[in-house]
């Protein structure tokens, strides 16, 4: 098994783990800043392709402008992510590989604050007019429900994704790590480096060096911007 949503969500509750442990409630804050940091970077993204292809930053450019689709692991394993659209337009996740990693490792509530954040951030940082509304998520209820604020979040749906902003999980998982990495230093500093340090030590224990090797091979790249 290679780079997926599970070690996406792995390293994310990691750093939770970590940050938290050590520096309690300034941790947590850490952590919280740090994913809307990372999930703004990836809005950006998607925004510049949009920007480039002459589309509005619509939610209907924002669903089709997303950098992943589902991953075979999941797929074989039976915990992609399910969901469906209600009738007013809003998103219910039944089914999700990064809420069942959370679960998984003990970590409910690293979860719990990383989905409440996350896909707000990735709106936003697309583009903070559609209001996207996270009301609740499976860590605190029976199922996550995304909505806007006027709209339907489904918009061009059938669209698929576009295929030349698709990133491999192995860039989503460096991704994260260096962007949790930046703010844990910033904050921190070199208590900070040495949370992610062991975070990287946990991942490559896990999953194997060769894999931990190639996310450090994503030092240089700079995520704000797509290529």
């Amino acid at each position: 098994m290679g780079f997926n949503e599970k070690t996406h969500a792995y390293i994310a509750a990691k750093y939770y783990h970590y940050l938290t442990e050590a520096f309690g409630e300034r941790g947590l804050n850490a952590f919280i800043h740090a994913t809307r940091y990372y999930g703004m970077q990836r809005g950006r993204r998607m925004a510049q392709r949009a920007i480039r292809q002459g589309e509005d930053l619509t939610q209907s450019a924002y669903n089709y402008y997303g950098e992943w689709v589902p991953t075979e692991d999941m797929r074989e394993e039976g915990c992609e992510s399910r969901s469906e659209m209600t009738p007013e337009g809003s998103l219910k996740i039944t089914r999700c590989p990064w809420y069942l990693q959370f679960r998984d490792m003990g970590l409910l509530e690293a979860g719990r604050e990383y989905c409440k954040h996350l896909d707000r951030a990735i709106s936003d940082g697309f583009n903070p007019d559609l209001n996207y509304i996270v009301d609740q998520t499976l860590h605190t209820g029976d199922c996550c429900i995304h909505r806007l604020a006027r709209g339907n979040i489904g918009e061009g749906s059938e669209r698929g994704r576009y295929p030349e902003g698709l990133r491999s999980f192995e860039y989503h998982c460096a991704h994260s790590f260096w962007a949790y990495r930046e703010v844990a230093a910033a904050v921190f500093r070199s208590e900070g480096e040495k949370v992610s340090d062991m975070v990287l030590r946990d991942f490559a224990e896990d999953y194997g060096q060769d894999m931990a090797d190639r996310i450090l091979e994503y030092r240089d790249t700079n995520f704000n911007i797509c290529d």
